[in-house]
């Protein structure tokens, strides 16, 4: 039987699925949909917090409000002697995310572009970091989820 204060629980992982949908979401709120008491929510979310489950909280903007028209991920593949120096330099670039990869590619970027010039003078400058061998940007039309 998994415990109640397991990180793994299913109340757990359904609060987290709450938090995820709506972070300014109130304990008193969460408490109600979850059937347990207030007090037990703000332990829960303390102790994830403190555990490293849950690393932060963020707003979710719409990029094209704020002027930027492309919203893109930038796969890459990156020669693997050369992968911890263009990680580095990519992470001067403030992407929005910036992940290691397996699959297709080694180095997944994203980043908001103002518009298509911008996000070419991007690759451009990734096509020329030395290591990098193939970039392949990929425009995000809708979020679906």
């Amino acid at each position: 039987m998994v415990r109640i204060s397991d990180p793994r629980s299913d109340t757990s992982v359904r609060l987290l699925e709450m938090l995820e949908a709506n972070g300014r979401a109130t304990f008193s709120e969460l408490a109600r949909r979850l059937g347990v008491s207030e007090a037990a929510v703000r332990k829960r979310v303390k102790r994830l917090e403190r555990e490293g489950v849950i690393k932060g909280y963020s707003a979710r903007v719409d990029p094209k409000k704020l002027g930027f028209e492309i919203h893109a991920v930038i796969g890459m593949d990156v020669k693997p002697d050369k992968l911890i120096s263009v990680i580095r330099s990519l992470k001067e670039m403030k992407p929005k995310s910036l992940y290691l990869c397996g699959g297709d590619h080694s180095v997944l970027f994203e980043a908001w572009f103002r518009n298509s010039g911008e996000l070419e003078r991007f690759v451009e400058t990734v096509e020329s970091l030395e290591g990098v061998s193939r970039v392949c940007p990929s425009v995000l039309l809708e979020k679906i989820v």
